[in-house]
């Protein structure tokens, strides 16, 4: 598991960790029943405090991403399929709405715009 965390950022450490499990499991990163490092291991791993990364694996179990047994650790959670498609389709929805915002900005014509995805998304295959 790859977590990198940035300084720079705005956002707090325990949500840039947070994010970054999340996305590893929504993309089948991470698998389902697939152990995650000790609260411990994972902040001696990021040079952090053990606060942080609780905090940050608190978070990850109210949204239903991770699973605490007590005594074993932290397990990626079995995840519905529907709504982890659903989850993925935010992810999409949002990063989306981000790329329009900035078209609009810029004064890209909604018909570039589908141009420009449609030769995006076709190089890919």
């Amino acid at each position: 598991m790859k977590i990198i965390i940035s300084n720079a950022s705005q956002k707090p450490i325990y949500f840039q960790i947070a994010e970054q499990i999340k996305n590893q499991i929504i993309s089948g990163e991470l698998k389902e029943g697939e152990p995650l490092p000790s609260i411990r291991k994972l902040a001696q791993e990021l040079q952090i405090s053990v606060i942080t990364t609780k905090r940050a694996y608190e978070e990850l179990e109210k949204e239903g991403f991770i699973d605490t047994v007590g005594g074993k650790g932290c397990f990626v959670a079995m995840q519905n399929k529907e709504l982890l498609r659903e989850k993925k389709m935010k992810m999409v929805e949002d990063r989306l709405i981000k790329a329009v915002t900035e078209a609009k900005l810029l004064g890209v014509r909604l018909e570039e715009l589908k141009e420009m995805l449609t030769l995006l998304y076709k190089e890919e295959e």
